[in-house]
């Protein structure tokens, strides 16, 4: 079994330490363990063009048209069992180049999508998408905060592993370490996420969640979408919609079973969100086809041009 160690932070930093102290207890699992730097990586911001659905509709494949060394962590994350993710906590969530995967994860790597593309091409021809895509994957994230503004880590590491369904084994913060690398009994626990993910990634069919539970039952997250008039919530991570309840003076958030299947995290529910892309983009296409868009459109190009600076 692979495992690959990826840090957000600064060479020799907290999260490279605490990246390499995962990987040594996965390498006494008996994994292979490889480590990657991020901010030694050119990645460039998606910039939502949704070239990569197109090609994955029209046989053409999983692909990006911006040219950077994502496809080469790309190919590094697909080729491993199980990935651990060390990442500073920047304004309580996760810096920008981890989002920045995270959007260029997006509909490209989407389960959903990538099923019904490899379907799509056994039946009628053209480039399937990368296997390695929709076949099962373990991670975990380890986030690392100077103070206690990391409320939104969780939920924002977590939404890296629901577009492709990876299961998660841990997602743990560790506010006010900037000196965790001398305090033992943090070490100790960064060393038993290493050894979970690397025996989550043995037997992954069977792997679970080794965190500590979050409010809902179904993702674990912490983080919702209250509703101001009622006790309705949205959860901000899987998108089940419930209710929450104060249970014997604990949060507890409920939703009836037929949730599950729109969940974000499932494929009905991904599929589910395959066919509102679709009704988007018929949408779009439609819209630009109308002489009311297009006046409007010249219009605003001719309104402003954006100022840029001089080179």
């Amino acid at each position: 079994m692979k495992i690959l160690g990826i840090s957000g932070g600064t060479k020799n930093g907290n999260n490279d330490a605490m990246c390499k102290e995962a990987l040594m207890g996965a390498k006494e699992m008996g994994a292979e363990v490889e480590f990657i730097r991020l901010m030694d990586l050119d990645i460039k911001h998606c910039i939502g063009c949704t070239a990569c659905v197109g090609a994955l509709f029209s046989g053409k494949g999983n692909m990006c048209v911006l040219k950077d060394d994502f496809d080469w962590l790309l190919d590094k994350m697909l080729d491993a069992d199980g990935i651990v993710f060390a990442i500073p906590i920047f304004e309580k969530g996760v810096p920008g180049i981890f989002q920045t995967i995270t959007d260029r994860f997006g509909p490209r790597m989407d389960r959903g999508n990538n099923v019904i593309a490899t379907k799509n091409a056994q039946e009628n021809g053209g480039k399937a998408p990368d296997p390695r895509i929709i076949k099962d994957k373990v991670v975990s994230y380890i986030g690392i905060g100077g103070s206690d503004w990391t409320t939104k880590l969780q939920c924002g590491t977590a939404m890296h592993a629901l577009t492709p369904m990876w299961k998660i084994i841990n997602n743990e913060v560790f506010p006010f370490s900037s000196g965790i690398i001398v305090e033992d009994e943090r070490v100790t626990k960064v060393h038993q996420i290493g050894t979970n993910l690397a025996n989550a990634a043995k037997d992954i069919e069977n792997a679970t969640y080794q965190g500590e539970e979050g409010v809902c039952p179904h993702c674990h997250c912490r983080n919702f979408y209250l509703d101001s008039n009622s006790t309705h919530a949205i959860c901000e991570l899987c998108g089940i919609e419930g209710e929450i309840k104060i249970i014997d003076g604990k949060v507890k958030f409920e939703f009836p079973q037929e949730q599950l299947g729109h969940a974000h995290d499932t494929l009905p529910g991904k599929f589910i969100h395959v066919e509102d892309i679709g009704k988007t983009i018929t949408t779009i296409m439609g819209m630009k086809q109308t002489d009311k868009y297009k006046q409007r459109l010249e219009n605003y190009k001719s309104f402003i041009a954006a100022t840029i600076p001089e080179r």
